[in-house]
């Protein structure tokens, strides 16, 4: 850390001296446009970007398959806005790769393409995204997967299980849009500045967004189950319904709690869903009680799906930690 004593000029300016290896690595130096993000008691400085779009180069000689596909959307989460992927020759299994990971991205297309090298832009203005709209919308979809799992389970109704897992990808994309917002607040004050959110505020969201997309997971697994399960008795498939309600429940309060402007509603509903969180463990301990009765491999299926929805009450618990955190004074 180095301190710099701030200086008046004129008589009503203040000055303050740049620390020169910090200028030096930054490409600051007489005549550079530097810009100023107050932030709480905080002045943040950062040299002005020349452009608005971040380019990235990424070799993909020895990448195939998943992990190519992984890579460009790593790329994507990290905040380039074009992706330039080169190789020698790139292959057509290459080329699937990166459309599959062009199809799980938002805004993403191709923008050309030669033998040795695929452009790959995001189109959407980082500027107009919000990260609040893409985890209500998470929390819209995954509450939604995972009535619709418990439907198809009781109803034994393929079709919908079957959209269920569909849906999914939906809640992947918008948690990887999230990722991306999120990091870019981290690495530029003007990000921040641009989505009208604190940064404490969108470490929050991205927080309880990771949690949305774990309960759309066991959605999906719950659907799976469903698909491979036939008709089950009406006093579990009660049992279940019940505990589905109670996991929704906290999940809805959670989400409340996380959104509400009023500090002291946000702690009402937070504590309340982290103190149903532990009335629910005590309802999947007397649903276990009733599949002991059951063939043990469709016990052994209720059993994972029972899980799952307790599970997706733990992370409705997750979410409502941080609304109480979120809610609580700041120094």
């Amino acid at each position: 850390m180095e301190t710099r004593k701030v200086q008046v000029t004129g008589g009503s300016t203040y000055t303050v001296s740049l620390p020169k290896s910090w200028a030096t690595e930054n490409g600051v130096s007489a005549g550079t446009i530097v810009e100023f993000y107050p932030e709480n008691d905080s002045l943040l400085l950062t040299p002005q970007s020349e452009s608005d779009r971040q380019e990235g180069t990424l070799e993909i000689t020895d990448l195939e398959g998943e992990r190519l596909t992984r890579a460009v959307m790593t790329m994507y989460v990290s905040g380039f806005d074009i992706i330039r992927l080169e190789a020698s020759r790139i292959t057509t299994g290459q080329r699937s790769a990166i459309r599959s990971a062009t199809q799980s991205l938002v805004g993403v297309e191709v923008l050309s393409e030669t033998t040795d090298s695929v452009v790959i832009q995001d189109l959407l203005d980082s500027s107009e995204l919000s990260i609040v709209n893409a985890v209500s919308r998470m929390r819209l979809i995954a509450r939604s997967m995972l009535e619709d799992a418990v439907t198809a389970l009781i109803e034994n109704d393929d079709d919908i299980a079957t959209d269920v897992i569909e849906r999914d990808d939906d809640v992947d994309r918008l948690w990887l849009v999230v990722s991306r917002i999120f990091r870019a607040t981290l690495r530029s004050p003007r990000a921040a500045e641009e989505l009208g959110v604190p940064r404490e505020d969108c470490f929050d969201y991205h927080s309880s967004a990771r949690q949305l997309e774990r309960v759309a997971d066991h959605a999906a697994k719950i659907s799976n189950l469903a698909l491979k399960l036939d008709d089950i008795p009406d006093d579990v498939a009660d049992a279940l319904v019940d505990l589905h309600a109670d996991a929704s429940d906290v999940l809805e309060k959670s989400m409340d709690a996380l959104v509400a402007d009023d500090s002291e509603e946000a702690n009402r509903l937070g504590h309340a869903a982290r103190e149903a969180v532990l009335e629910i463990d005590e309802h999947t301990r007397l649903i276990d009680d009733m599949l002991r009765r059951l063939d043990p491999v469709q016990a052994q299926s209720l059993g994972l799906i029972v899980d799952s929805l307790s599970r997706s009450a733990d992370y409705g618990g997750n979410i409502a930690e941080t609304a109480l955190q979120k809610a609580a004074p700041r120094p």
